[in-house]
C-alpha cells in the first residue's frame, strides 16, 4: 500500500452539516396540503421531511437511484463460523458484475443502478463489471491477529466515500447499502457486541443458515476474540480494525460519504447496521443522513438501529444481504413519491382541510 490514504486525524476532522430545518418544514407543510389525513402516511412522510432536509429541496429528489455493494473476504471463516467458504464471494460478485445476482434483479425492477465494488475479495482479479478498490486480498483470521491494519480500515473508509462522491457527481439523488462476504455475520456480530458492550449471545444469529452447533460455535469465536482483544466500547476504531471486514468499513465511507456529500442513504441489514454505528462513532451527525428499510433477522440490527435512532419500516425477516432489503425500500419510497408529486390537495376536490392542532 504505497500510495498516500486518508490519515485517522484526516478522519476525526471531517465535520458534518446539519440537515436543512426550513426544508423539512416545508415539505412537511407541504405533505398537510395534501388531500388525505394528517399524517396518514405515516413514517414515510418522517422519511420524505428527511431527504428534503438533507438535500436542501422540498421536491424530495430521489428519481436516479443506486446500491454500493461492497465485496469483501474474511479470514475469521478460517474458523469454521460459516458453512460456506471465501470462494462463493467471488462467485456471487462475479454475478453481480453480469447484473443477474438477487440484488440486481430486484434493482432493475425499480430502475436502480447496482454498482459492486471489490474492496477486498480474496482473489487476484475482480470480476469483470464490478469497481476494482481493492485494499488487500481479505481481512486476517481475527483470533490471531487483527483483522486490518490501521491504514487498510482508512483505505476502505475512503474508498466508500470516493465512491459516494463520484456518484454524486454522476447525478444520484439516493444511495442503498450492500454487501457480499461469507463471514461478514461473525464480524458485525463481534463489531456490534463490543461498539454496545452486551453479551455476544444475545447480538448473534445463524447468518446463512448454521445449524444450533455451528451458531454456538460463532458465540464462542466471538467471545475469544473479546477476550483476547480486551475492548473498551469507545475504542471504535481499534474495534473495526481488530474483528471488523473491510465491507463494514467500506459501508462506514459510504454512510460517511452520504452526510458528507448531501445524499441520504437507505440501510440494508445488520452488516449496514454495524457500519453505520461504526460511522456515527466516528463522525457524529452521520446518522441524521440514515433511512433504515427494514428490521433485519439478526438480532444485532435492531440494538444497533435503537442505538442510532432509526426506525426500520420493513419487519419481514429477511437475511438475503446484498442490499435487497435497501431495494425493497426504494419500491416503497416511489410509491409515495407518486403522492407527493402530484399535489393533489384539498382544495382540488373542493373539500375543507383538516387542520393541525398539536405540533408534530
Amino acid at each position: 500500500m504505497d500510495k498516500k490514504y486518508m490519515t485517522n486525524q484526516q478522519l476525526k476532522q471531517i465535520k458534518i452539516r446539519k440537515p436543512d430545518e426550513n426544508i423539512r418544514k416545508k415539505v412537511q407543510e407541504n405533505w398537510d396540503s395534501l388531500a388525505k389525513p394528517l399524517d396518514g402516511l405515516g413514517i414515510f412522510e418522517k422519511i420524505f421531511t428527511q431527504i428534503g432536509a438533507v438535500t436542501g429541496d422540498e421536491s424530495v429528489p430521489i428519481q436516479k437511484k443506486a446500491v454500493i455493494v461492497m465485496c469483501a473476504d474474511n479470514g475469521i471463516v478460517e474458523e469454521g463460523i460459516s458453512q460456506s467458504g471465501q470462494e462463493v464471494t467471488y462467485q456471487v460478485a462475479e454475478s453481480m458484475g453480469k447484473r443477474k445476482s438477487s440484488v440486481c434483479l430486484m434493482a432493475a425492477q425499480v430502475n436502480a443502478e447496482v454498482i459492486p465494488i471489490d474492496i477486498g475479495i480474496a482473489a487476484e482479479k475482480t470480476p469483470e463489471g464490478v469497481w476494482n478498490k481493492k485494499v488487500c486480498p481479505g481481512t486476517k483470521n481475527f483470533l490471531k491477529q487483527p483483522a486490518m491494519t490501521e491504514q487498510e480500515a482508512l483505505a476502505a473508509i475512503e474508498a466508500g466515500i470516493k465512491s459516494v462522491k463520484k456518484c454524486k457527481e454522476d447525478g444520484v439523488m439516493l444511495f442503498a447499502t450492500g454487501e457480499m462476504g461469507i463471514g461478514n455475520t461473525t464480524t458485525s456480530s463481534a463489531v456490534a457486541a463490543a461498539l454496545l458492550d452486551c453479551g455476544t449471545a444475545d447480538i448473534t444469529g445463524k447468518g446463512a443458515g448454521l445449524s444450533d452447533e455451528g451458531l454456538q460455535h460463532k458465540i464462542e469465536v466471538i467471545n475469544a476474540a473479546r477476550e483476547k482483544y480486551q475492548f473498551d466500547s469507545k475504542e471504535t476504531f481499534r474495534i473495526l480494525c481488530s474483528v471488523g471486514g473491510l465491507d463494514i468499513a467500506g459501508l462506514c465511507g459510504v454512510c460517511i460519504g452520504g452526510a458528507v456529500y448531501g445524499v441520504p442513504v437507505v440501510l440494508d441489514g445488520v452488516i449496514s447496521a454495524v457500519s453505520a454505528l461504526v460511522a456515527e462513532r466516528l463522525v457524529p451527525g452521520v446518522k441524521d443522513f440514515l433511512i433504515a428499510s427494514h428490521k433485519s433477522r439478526e438480532p444485532a440490527a435492531a440494538l444497533i438501529l435503537q442505538e442510532l435512532g432509526v426506525h426500520p419500516v420493513i419487519d419481514g425477516a429477511l437475511a438475503l444481504g446484498e442490499g435487497t432489503g435497501a431495494v425493497l425500500m426504494f419500491g416503497l419510497l416511489d410509491t409515495v413519491h407518486a403522492v407527493y408529486d402530484n399535489r393533489t390537495t384539498f382544495s382540488d376536490i373542493r373539500v375543507e382541510a383538516y387542520r393541525r392542532f398539536t405540533e408534530i
